[in-house]
């Protein structure tokens, strides 16, 4: 379901808006919650774990509103206009789901230098994935290049990553996990996007 003000879904019940101002390497998860899940929860551990800002919106288990990315205005938000100020770079985190895409992660977004630094954290600590940086090999509405998409705005924009259901915890394949919802493969994912943010030189 597509909503059309980010403004009133920030103001629909249940919804939770955080924002954590740290470091200058910022991690969002704004379709966070129960819509894309479990992407505020990477993006959350992986800000602690690098000392990075942190900005998440997060939906309740009743409510399922896609705002498109290009419409999560700060203009809208307060909240998001102090984290937007703060940040000189950084990474949304977004769920996906693509037949044939499975083990597919998508780095998009418009600091082309910053996708590939964060995919070369990646690739040693998820071998079971396809960390994909070009462009032309992503879905055209999954790159993150719109000017007025949040990945974007700061000073030095940004990476979107977008995240299919395993690297999650979603798929049929961790049906028999007892380990909480924090399965392995998203443990590594964290540790190498936090290595990336401690890395990567402002």
């Amino acid at each position: 379901m597509t909503h059309a003000s980010f403004r009133s879904l920030l103001q629909s019940p249940g919804v939770r808006e955080v924002c954590e101002l740290r470091g200058p390497v910022g991690f969002m998860a704004y379709h966070g919650g129960a819509l894309e899940e479990m992407t505020d929860v990477i993006a959350r551990h992986a800000a602690e774990a690098s000392d990075a800002s942190y900005y998440g919106v997060l939906q309740p288990e009743d409510l399922r509103w896609h705002i498109p990315s290009h419409k999560v205005s700060p203009d809208e938000s307060p909240t998001l206009q102090s984290f937007i100020d703060h940040v000189k770079v950084v990474v949304t985190v977004h769920g996906y789901g693509r037949d044939g895409m499975w083990t597919t992660l998508l780095l998009g977004g418009q600091n082309r230098d910053f996708a590939e630094h964060v995919a070369g954290h990646l690739r040693p600590v998820l071998p079971q994935y396809t960390v994909e940086t070009t462009l032309r090999h992503m879905p055209r509405e999954l790159r993150g290049l719109h000017e007025k998409n949040p990945v974007n705005l700061p000073p030095l924009q940004g990476v979107q990553i977008e995240l299919p259901p395993r690297i999650r915890g979603k798929s049929p394949i961790w049906k028999d996990w007892q380990g909480g919802d924090m399965v392995p493969h998203m443990r590594a994912l964290i540790d190498g996007l936090a290595a990336a943010a401690r890395a990567w030189s402002i």
